[in-house]
């Protein structure tokens, strides 16, 4: 006999089960309760043979094994979802308030980011020249796509300059990154159903739904990332878009309850985006069209389930395999509260800069400080070194003094970038990122990033996480090169924040009139501004005739 058949008889030898382990099993059905939840996770009794076969267990398995998504009880998570898409009533007026501010925000953003080639470049159909018949369109493109494709392209042009809103808590987000699902799959099925079609039961969208939508897939992003770290095991919070951006639009699309805790479990067992992307020494585009992609794949998802597939009901809890096991360390999520309305009522808005939220107060402290220079007849060349007192998320995120700057996307996600260019040339825009622009290639800024250092304060970190504060804070000292100190500067909350919010509103309307300007003419400008302003005309409107005011069917920026 060969060594390798001795081998293998032994080794088969080693894997017959002792006897004791092969009798029937006496286990009753297995009861695990979840937070959160009123019903318990009931598994399947668990059934062994007296003898080992591995295809008469097959085959046995095969004919007992029902659908999955039939006789098992949901994850209490998926049902908690599905329960409140389907059943909660909003009836908050701040946060329909607030979703408009989101909602013309989160346009104007879109527009802004066709400016840039890298962004228009993965734009379109995919076969050039396709007209989709009823599709949904692309604001400020000619483009009419497949809900899936439309997703993609509202989704990637929104995020593309990190200029929407964003939520921080123990995992970040931006979450009108879902408006690219809610928007192209509202406008698909109206323009389907006003030319005859029966999509969802023959409805009709308004901008009212469309905010009502984006307030609960902010809330799903939202309360999912209260308490619960996808970053800390490496995964990008846009997998909470694609599980916020299934669950509404599966209900937009006519889905029924159990069907949307179907298309929820898919979006779950879907395989999730890592943070690679985001972090020295890879770090590029996809972070800007990762929520693009998180987007048209919900809608995909949403209508695998319309079309009659099922769900994986114990997707995150399932022993081995599930999520919980296998992506999030064997942790269950936490909640911190149940869904309502309160992350919609307490979004941040990006006002005054594009640059990642976490840097916001380190900017405004920046361009405070660059106006006391000028008053003192001094300039950044003066600075000698700048300490940042500031929180653990800027620190772990953005904290990147001499890691080389090799792109738009390592300089928008450097806080001591995005300062300096403040500090040297009183501002921060989109364009400051660009390669080979004026702040790209300035020695001085890469000279002075250099000399900004980081600091943890305990305080800042608390407040960050404090529900009542939900502050940002940072706080600048800086020392010039004749000894002198300058008094810090610190700014806790940013001009978007929920204690700053009215402060904010003429600047936000602001933003919105410049990412318009570009794009259309002074009167439509001014008619898009004055319809954004009016709650009951905007709520009203259809969502097709809507969009239609935003077609751009030779735009300069799209080819």
């Amino acid at each position: 006999m060969s060594a390798v058949n001795r081998g293998l008889r032994q080794a088969t030898k080693s894997l017959r089960l002792p006897q004791r382990f092969c009798q029937r099993s006496a286990l009753q059905p297995l009861t695990r309760t979840f937070k959160n939840s009123a019903s318990p996770l009931t598994a399947s009794p668990i059934h062994t043979r007296s003898s080992f076969s591995t295809m008469a267990s097959l085959q046995s398995a095969a004919a007992a094994t029902p659908s999955p998504s039939e006789g098992k009880g949901y994850d209490p998570e998926i049902k908690d979802i599905a329960d409140y898409v389907h059943n909660k009533k909003i009836d908050s007026e701040l946060a329909f308030d607030t979703a408009r501010w989101v909602f013309i925000d989160t346009l104007g953003c879109g527009l802004e980011g066709l400016r840039f080639k890298e962004c228009t470049k993965l734009l379109g159909p995919i076969v050039p020249g396709t007209v989709v018949p009823n599709g949904p369109k692309v604001p400020g493109t000619p483009y009419q796509l497949d809900p899936v494709n439309a997703a993609f392209n509202i989704g990637a042009m929104i995020r593309w300059l990190d200029y929407n809103d964003c939520w921080l808590a123990a995992e970040w987000g931006h979450p009108s990154d879902n408006l690219g699902a809610i928007l192209a799959v509202a406008d698909w099925i109206t323009r389907t159903n006003k030319a005859g079609g029966n999509l969802a039961g023959g409805k009709l969208f308004t901008i009212r739904d469309i905010l009502e939508a984006m307030i609960k897939a902010h809330e799903i992003q939202g309360c999912l990332a209260l308490l619960n770290s996808y970053n800390k095991v490496g995964l990008d919070h846009v997998v909470l878009v694609k599980v916020a951006s299934t669950a509404v639009v599966s209900k937009m699309l006519g889905l029924n309850e159990k069907q949307t805790a179907d298309a929820v479990t898919q979006a779950w067992v879907d395989g999730q985006s890592l943070r690679t992307y985001r972090h020295t020494p890879n770090t590029m585009s996809r972070k800007s069209w990762a929520a693009g992609d998180a987007c048209q794949r919900a809608v995909n998802l949403a209508l695998k389930v319309l079309a009659g597939e099922t769900g994986i009901p114990t997707v995150l809890s399932a022993p081995t395999w599930g999520f919980y096991d296998v992506l999030f360390k064997g942790k269950k999520f936490e909640f911190q509260r149940p869904y309502g309305s309160y992350v919609m009522e307490n979004v941040l808005f990006k006002v005054s800069y594009p640059a990642e939220f976490h840097s916001q107060t380190a900017v405004e402290a920046s361009e405070k400080i660059h106006a006391q220079l000028k008053a003192m007849g001094k300039s950044a060349a003066d600075i000698k070194e700048i300490t940042c007192r500031t929180h653990e998320a800027c620190v772990r995120i953005i904290d990147k003094q001499f890691k080389p700057m090799d792109n738009f996307a390592d300089r928008d996600h450097c806080i001591q970038y995005m300062c300096s260019v403040m500090l040297v040339f009183g501002r921060l825009t989109a364009g400051d990122y660009v390669d080979g622009s004026e702040a790209a290639t300035s020695p001085l800024v890469e000279s002075l990033r250099k000399k900004i250092k980081c600091v943890e304060d305990p305080k800042f970190t608390t407040d960050y996480h404090d529900p009542a504060l939900r502050t940002i804070s940072n706080g600048l000292t800086v020392e010039l090169n004749d000894g002198t100190f300058l008094p810090e500067v610190v700014v806790e909350a940013p001009l978007g924040h929920r204690l700053r919010r009215e402060e904010a509103k003429p600047e936000i309307l602001a933003k919105y009139k410049r990412h318009l300007e570009p794009h259309y003419s002074s009167d439509k400008v001014q008619h898009l501004v004055e319809l954004g302003t009016d709650g009951s005309k905007l709520d009203s409107m259809s969502v097709d005739e809507y969009v239609d005011l935003y077609v751009s069917k030779d735009s300069k920026f799209v080819n």
